[in-house]
């Protein structure tokens, strides 16, 4: 797995390779400060390749800090088969997915 934070207007976290149980705690550790302000947030996924659950609870913790802010969080680029566990998961309802 491999994140990149862009700080702008928007802020980008650009995600890419296997959100999973061995790295799904990284993951947070390195989203941590951009959830402390979140405005106007994209979550760029075409690159990400797979998703576990633990990977599903960081990216839900990512959606909680945007609606406790009021801020924005949109998911960009997001592959078939990840909507697909999003779907199955029902966090497809949560979360505002963008082409």
């Amino acid at each position: 797995m491999e994140v990149k934070i862009l700080n702008g207007a928007p802020t980008i976290i650009k995600v890419s390779g296997r959100l999973d149980t061995v790295n799904a705690e990284q993951f947070g550790k390195e989203i941590a400060p951009v959830m402390e302000n979140m405005k106007n947030v994209v979550l760029d996924c075409y690159g990400l390749d797979y998703i576990a659950s633990s990977g599903l609870r960081q990216l839900l913790n990512l959606q909680k800090a945007a609606n406790a802010q009021k801020g924005k969080l949109v998911f960009r680029g997001v592959s078939e088969e990840i909507k697909k566990i999003f779907s199955l998961t029902g966090f497809l309802t949560l979360f505002t997915l963008e082409d």
